[in-house]
């Protein structure tokens, strides 16, 4: 995995001027229902309770891999193996979150972070002949509103 994330910066760095890796992430394969949990962080913790006890994500528009700040660690789901373009761009799109934290970058609103995420994870799958929007019904419209502060 270490050097899957070292290629994977080493991409970022070159391709969206972000910093160099200096510091790995740590990697957790965890349910859904603990991804959001996590995503939702900042709410009470009776709502987290009732967020973990969730069904499991069945859009692809939902959340499915989520990056935590504090503890610097991707949180991947289960499922996940690293076998597939989609896999892997999931990687990438987290591995964004990871470079703009230990970087110090800062944005208008969380929101504005996840554009250049999900940017990058876009050319990613691009390399595949793969698209947010094929691959996991992310289009124009939603990409749009998803990283606008105010929504």
């Amino acid at each position: 995995m270490t050097a899957l994330l070292t290629a994977i910066a080493l991409w970022l760095s070159a391709n969206f001027n972000l910093p160099p890796l200096s510091e790995q992430p740590k990697i957790e394969l965890v349910s859904p229902a603990r991804i959001m949990a996590v995503r939702h962080q900042a709410f009470s913790v009776e709502v987290r309770r009732d967020i973990a006890a969730m069904p499991p994500v069945s859009d692809p528009r939902d959340t499915v891999a989520v990056y935590d700040d504090p503890n610097r660690t991707i949180y991947l789901p289960l499922t996940w193996t690293g076998g597939t373009a989609a896999d892997l761009s999931m990687l990438v799109h987290e591995m964004v979150h990871h470079l703009q934290n230990i970087g110090g970058i800062r944005y208008e609103c969380p929101a504005a972070r996840e554009e250049l995420a999900y940017r990058a994870q876009d050319q990613w799958l691009r390399l595949f002949g793969q698209s947010l929007e094929h691959t996991f019904g992310i289009d124009k419209f939603t990409l749009k509103v998803s990283t606008s502060c105010g929504f």
